[in-house]
């Protein structure tokens, strides 16, 4: 948002306790980064807002079971957690048409690979392609997602940014709320929502929802 910058409160996720207490922080709005869990702690701003999908209640709008028959060959196959070459590159890709002024635009290889095997808690590394003839065509998304006790945490998503048609990070979110109900998971969390910030407007989609506030989680939709 303009003119104004974060402040953030964080811990270590490692050990024994990692997987519960990554449960237990990320119910109470944090979000998780390698061995760290944040949040924001502005003292006087609440504009970022935990959000979590319902999932057994969640509908498909019009507009989204547009982005679902758009995207009716794209498979999302899990795969072992580990960096490759051609996720990298579309990993780039995507910071520099999209992020290329962000906190992450610099990340090398190095640093892409740390964010995908450096966790201490249960998460999946969930590769998109477009099915060709032989079953396997090229990757046009991938997303890191932890596993908890209520719930699926897309902790990162990227996508290649030149298929603007498919909306790929919508459709990502719509496999992750069916991947939750399949596993009889209630919630899919999709991280921090600001109202009025245009980047993160597609998290209001997704309804119903629950939002974190003074009060605890408060439904909407």
């Amino acid at each position: 948002m303009p003119k104004r910058e974060e402040r953030k409160v964080f811990t270590h996720l490692i050990g024994r306790r990692a997987v519960a207490l990554n449960d237990t922080l990320t119910q109470s709005g944090f979000r998780r980064s390698q061995t760290i869990a944040y949040r924001p702690a502005c003292e006087n701003c609440r504009a970022c807002i935990s959000v979590r999908v319902k999932v057994d209640e969640f509908r498909l709008s019009k507009s989204l079971r547009r982005v679902s028959r758009r995207n009716w060959d794209i498979l999302g196959s899990v795969v072992r957690t580990e960096p490759t070459a051609e996720q990298y590159a579309l990993f780039r890709g995507y910071l520099d048409a999209r992020h290329g002024d962000g906190g992450m635009a610099d990340m090398t290889v190095l640093d892409y690979s740390m964010m995908v095997e450096d966790s201490h808690v249960e998460t999946r590394l969930i590769e998109y392609r477009a099915l060709d003839l032989e079953g396997r065509g090229p990757l046009a998304g991938v997303c890191l997602t932890d596993i908890l006790a209520d719930g699926l945490s897309m902790v990162y998503s990227f996508y290649e940014p030149d298929e603007e048609k498919r909306s790929l990070g919508t459709f990502m979110i719509l496999d992750h709320i069916e991947r939750a109900r399949r596993l009889g998971l209630p919630h899919v969390y999709l991280g921090y929502w600001v109202q009025g910030s245009h980047k993160m407007a597609y998290k209001a989609r997704f309804l119903p929802q629950e939002r974190l506030g003074m009060n605890g989680w408060e439904r909407v939709g």
